[in-house]
């Protein structure tokens, strides 16, 4: 299985990713520090596993750097939070995500699992979520407002489904979105580009995690 990414060449690849993304990439921004949060998304065993139907190579290139993202903010005393896909065993919660997609995550199953190198701690909240959109039905706009958030930085999986609907629903509800370029992944290059794109030209600014570490 070839991979379109690997921690290895991470760095390098993503210098051409935001070349290629600059033209559109114009709405820099300076993290407040003391009114941002982490959303990690859906780092679970179900997608990091090479052997699940839905592998995302891109979830194990960018892992390292999800790891240090998290880090970061739990030194400088911020809030992580962190979602995590999941289908009720009968699938009466999937609707149409049970005809579209193959496999189903099975929530309190192994599989549903944050990966044990970035697993939460006690403390940090986790939001348990049935569809892309880490907005959708569920608490995440409470517990943001609640800690007077204003700036969000998104990394996890998959760019293009979850990281993605989450930055442009986090938008609709005026946050400034941080989505670092190594920080999330797909499956292909070509989805990753695709969301980078897109949401540099209306929702987010496209950055790296070592400018997100500098300024937490």
């Amino acid at each position: 299985m070839k991979f379109y990414v690997t921690s290895e060449n991470l760095g390098e690849k993503t210098n051409e990713w935001l070349k290629k993304i600059e033209p559109f990439n114009t709405h820099r921004m300076k993290i407040t520090r003391e009114k941002s949060a982490l959303l990690v998304i859906d780092m679970q065993k179900f997608f990091l596993n090479p052997e699940s139907q839905t592998f995302t190579c891109g979830g194990l290139a960018v892992l390292p750097n999800v790891k240090l993202l998290i880090e970061t903010f739990r030194k400088a005393r911020r809030p992580v939070i962190y979602t995590c896909h999941v289908h009720h065993p009968s699938l009466y919660d999937a609707g149409i995500m049970e005809w579209w997609w193959k496999g189903m995550c099975i929530e309190n199953s192994k599989e549903s699992e944050v990966a044990d190198e970035i697993a939460p701690l006690e403390n940090e909240k986790i939001i348990f979520k049935h569809r892309y959109s880490s907005f959708y039905n569920t608490d995440l706009e409470t517990i943001l407002r609640c800690l007077k958030i204003e700036d969000i930085v998104i990394c996890g999986i998959m760019t293009n489904m979850c990281c993605e609907s989450t930055a442009r629903d986090a938008y609709y509800r005026d946050y400034r979105i941080f989505f670092p370029a190594d920080g999330t992944g797909s499956i292909n290059e070509e989805m990753h580009l695709a969301s980078l794109l897109n949401l540099s030209f209306g929702f987010a600014y496209i950055t790296s995690t070592c400018e997100i570490i500098k300024e937490i």
